[in-house]
C-alpha cells in the first residue's frame, strides 16, 4: 500500500512539474511554484528517513603552510648538503613549463594543498604583513605588504591591482628539471610546482632576473639573506632528492658559511 501511494506521488510530482515547465513563458509559472510543487509531493513515506542534503565545501585555509623542520637549520643544511648526489644537469633541451601544470593546482598532498585556497594567495597569507582577507572567502587576501626577502623593498598589494609581487620557486622549475625532475611522474612534478615549501613571495623584477639560474651563478641582491636562501635551496634538494652541480655546491657552501 505504501508502495502504491509513494508511486502516485512520483506520477502526480512529475506530471505537475512538467505542466508547470510547459507554461513557464505562457503562463508564468515562477521558480517558487516549482520549488512549491516539489515540496509537497516530496514528502517522504512514514517510516522513511529522507537523505540530508551534502554540505556545501568551503574553503578551509590551513595555518600550516610548511613542512615540519622547514627551512632546515644551518647544521641540517651543511649535513644535507654534503649528501647530496653531484652530477651536471640534464635534458635541458626537453624542459617545458606546462610539465608541472598548466596552472596553480590545490589537487597536491603538499603543505598547502587541499585546503580549498589556490596557491598564490596561500603564499601570500603566509609572506604578507599587515595582511587583510577576504570576508566571504577567506582565502582571499585583500590586501598586505611584501618585505621582499631577496632586495628588502617594502612592495604594496591589493586585490585585482596591477603589483610588483611575483611567486617565486627558489629552486626554479627549470632547474629542477635540469637536477632529476625530468624523470618524475605528472603528479609528482604537479606536486613540487604547488608545494610551499619550494615558493617565496618576491619582487617581481628580481625575480625575473633570476631566472632559473643556480645559486653558483645568482644571489640574492641582499646579503643578509644569502644564509636563509641557501638553507631553502638545500632543504628543497634535499626533500626532493635533487642533484647539484659542483660550481652550485661550492657556492651554497658559501652562501651557508654566512649563518651566524
Amino acid at each position: 500500500m505504501a508502495g502504491s501511494t509513494a508511486g502516485r506521488r512520483a506520477r502526480l510530482r512529475a506530471l505537475l512539474l512538467a505542466a508547470c515547465a510547459a507554461l513557464t513563458v505562457a503562463a508564468g509559472c515562477t521558480p517558487l511554484q516549482v520549488e512549491r510543487a516539489e515540496g509537497r509531493f516530496n514528502t517522504a513515506s512514514p517510516g522513511v528517513k529522507p537523505t540530508p542534503a551534502k554540505p556545501t565545501p568551503t574553503a578551509t585555509p590551513t595555518q600550516t603552510l610548511a613542512s615540519k623542520g622547514f627551512p632546515p637549520d644551518a647544521k641540517t643544511a651543511r649535513a644535507q648538503l654534503a649528501k647530496l648526489p653531484v652530477a651536471w644537469g640534464k635534458n635541458w633541451e626537453t624542459y617545458k613549463r606546462a610539465e608541472f601544470g598548466e596552472t596553480w593546482s590545490d589537487a597536491v598532498d603538499v603543505p598547502g594543498g587541499r585546503n580549498g585556497c589556490d596557491t598564490r594567495d596561500d603564499v601570500l597569507r603566509r609572506d604578507l604583513k599587515n595582511l587583510k582577507e577576504g570576508d566571504r572567502n577567506p582565502c582571499v587576501v585583500v590586501s598586505g605588504t611584501l618585505v621582499d626577502p631577496y632586495t628588502g623593498k617594502e612592495l604594496p598589494y591589493y586585490y585585482r591591482r596591477a603589483s610588483q609581487i611575483e611567486t617565486d620557486h627558489i629552486v626554479a622549475l627549470g632547474a629542477a628539471w635540469r637536477a632529476g625532475a625530468w624523470a618524475w611522474t605528472p603528479q609528482q612534478r604537479l606536486d613540487y610546482a604547488n608545494d610551499l615549501d619550494v615558493l617565496l613571495a618576491t619582487d617581481k623584477e628580481t625575480n625575473t632576473a633570476k631566472s632559473s639560474q643556480t645559486p653558483d651563478k645568482w644571489k640574492p641582491p641582499r646579503q643578509a639573506y644569502w644564509c636563509e636562501y641557501a638553507r631553502r635551496w638545500t632543504g628543497i634538494k634535499a626533500k626532493y632528492k635533487l642533484t647539484v652541480t659542483a660550481p652550485e655546491k661550492l657556492a651554497l657552501q658559501d652562501l651557508l658559511a654566512t649563518c651566524k
